[in-house]
């Protein structure tokens, strides 16, 4: 009897699986960092706050970064195996114009967890336990708060365009002409999120310093980014 999984189809299908449910353990708990922890954080006094950066928001973080490496890990995988079945004709398809600026915003994310916010975060936590044990606050927490708190915000600037090129990748078509040239798509895309970066490393907040404010700009460039590979290609 064939069994559909031991193939190349069920390989695929099972890296799938594991991206999808690492995924909702990574974006699942950046949006309740967000969108709800933040918000509760900012209403409490600082002795609750820092039995909850002791206890709590460890665990937290264990599901968020590690649910972070094993969405990059499989959709990495996902991604050779792509590559190969399509050869050099990767980016003369829909799934490969879709999926390259949802590939890049999905790296540079991860790169976001595991380089910025977890490094900061651990800054908050051993702060936490500091003050807790009577001992000084560190005077570089707050530093290490915005610097967490910009990276993490940028990424869910990032999730909602990404989360529409995954999906459009497989269940959306693209006007495309035999003559077209994806380059020039690319190439803006890629500028666009790369520059959205640098902001994340050497900018400020601006107007995506409320949950309000990075939802509506979040929306906004998905827009913005599916409308120009629309147009340029």
């Amino acid at each position: 009897m064939d069994i559909a999984m031991f193939t190349h189809e069920g390989l695929v299908m099972l890296l799938r699986w594991i991206h999808f449910f690492a995924g909702v353990a990574w974006i699942g708990h950046l949006y309740y960092f967000n969108f709800v922890q933040g918000a509760f954080f900012a209403e409490i006094e600082a002795p609750v706050k820092n039995v909850a950066f002791s206890k709590l928001v460890p665990k937290a973080l264990w599901w968020f970064r590690w649910g972070a490496m094993g969405t990059f890990l499989s959709g990495l995988a996902m991604l050779a195996i792509a590559g190969a079945d399509l050869k050099g004709d990767f980016f003369l398809t829909p799934y490969g114009l879709y999926i390259w600026p949802g590939a890049l915003m999905g790296t540079i994310m991860f790169l976001n967890v595991w380089l910025i916010i977890w490094p900061n975060q651990k800054i908050l936590i051993a702060n936490a336990n500091t003050v807790i044990g009577g001992g000084a606050a560190n005077p570089a927490a707050p530093a290490a708060a915005a610097k967490a708190l910009l990276a993490s915000r940028t990424n869910v600037l990032f999730s909602f365009s990404l989360l529409f090129f995954m999906g459009a990748s497989r269940h959306l078509g693209l006007g495309m002409g035999e003559a077209m040239n994806p380059y020039p798509a690319i190439a803006t895309l890629s500028a666009i999120i790369l520059a959205l970066e640098a902001n994340a490393i050497f900018g400020k907040l601006g107007p995506i310093a409320t949950v309000k404010g990075v939802i509506h700009f979040g929306l906004l460039l998905m827009v913005v980014m599916y409308g120009l590979l629309e147009a340029l290609v």
